[in-house]
């Protein structure tokens, strides 16, 4: 009985442990999609905004 209880606890530290890494990596993955985002904003939109600046001169 005393076997089964310590695998037990050992089997719920264990996934206690992957549950910790896991929040670790999307914590992670959250910042650099924050980070991405605000690279993808200030210089692609600018440059879409630039495109679109330069074909409303073939509308005029």
């Amino acid at each position: 009985m005393d076997n089964k209880a310590q695998a037990a606890a050992e089997f719920i530290l264990i996934i206690g442990g992957i549950i910790v890494i896991v929040m670790v990596l999307l914590i992670a993955y959250k910042n650099y999609l924050n980070d991405l985002s605000g690279e993808i904003n200030s210089t692609e939109m600018q440059n879409l905004d630039n495109a679109i600046n330069g074909m409303m001169e073939y509308f005029k």
